[in-house]
Formats: structure tokens, sequence, C-alpha cells
């Protein structure tokens, strides 16, 4: 029997739904400080997230267009994209299909890919950034505008 998916698709993959990492996410939102987070739970996709995206606030506000707070926002976003594919593919991801927002444990990965693809256009990774915006797309077609980058 098909089941019709989030996004509509018949024949499509089921949404992935990560579990909860609610130590992690917890901490954060009693505003522990990401590093910690991390060193302590160095998989969770959302704790490199909030590392790269303050990372590109410092960043965004400096007066030079690349400086060492982009290029760390690069490398912590990268490495919360892959912690998330890890875990991703473990629940059971092929490589596409939906990774709905709606469901906050993806938003982990999702913010790193965002951060991921707002840290290559900054460098000038046009090719990095126009995948990362490709995966949103295949995601969630809501995720780029959740992100603010539509």
């Amino acid at each position: 029997m098909n089941r019709m998916t989030s996004f509509g698709d018949l024949l499509g993959p089921q949404p992935v739904l990560l579990p909860e990492n609610s130590e992690a996410e917890e901490a954060l939102l009693n505003k522990a400080d990401p590093v910690q987070v991390v060193a302590e739970h160095p998989a969770a996709s959302i704790a490199w997230a909030y590392l790269a995206e303050a990372a590109l606030d410092r960043g965004e506000a400096a007066d030079t267009a690349v400086n060492h707070d982009i290029v760390s926002a690069y490398a912590f976003a990268r490495t919360g994209y892959h912690r998330g594919l890890d875990l991703l593919r473990r629940n059971g991801w092929k490589g596409f299909g939906p990774v709905p927002w709606s469901h906050e444990p993806n938003q982990g990965f999702l913010r790193s890919v965002g951060a991921l693809a707002r840290a290559a256009k900054a460098i000038g990774e046009n090719d990095e950034y126009a995948r990362c915006l490709d995966l949103l797309e295949d995601c969630d077609p809501r995720a780029a505008a959740e992100l603010g980058l539509d």
C-alpha cells in the first residue's frame, strides 16, 4: 500500500524524522555555551549550527568580506552538515527525499546546510552555495525561506 508523504508524492520516500537530542537541544535553549555543547555532544548538528550561525553573524558584521569568522563558520557548518548526514543515513535516508523543517530535531541538520550555504557564498564557493540550496529544496521546499535564504 502506498502512502502519501507530507510532500504529496505517492511514490516518493517517506519523510525522515530524526530522533531528538534532548540534552544538547535543552542545553542550547538554556543558553549554554555552544562550544561546551559541541564538546559534550559532538554528533549534535544543532550545536554545530549554533557555532556556525554565530560565527557568520560576527563575520558578516566585520569590515572585510572574507575573514576568520566566515572561514570558521564554513568549517563549523560543514561539520554539522556531515554529522547530520551520518544521522540521516542511520535513520533510513538514501541521499534524497523529505527531511521536514517542521520536525524540530531535523532543524540542526537543515540549519547547518543553511549556514554552509551562507558561508560558501561569502567565500565565493558558488557551486557549493547552489548545491546547498538544492539540498534544502529537496529536503523541504520551505527550509530555505525559514533560514532566510530565498
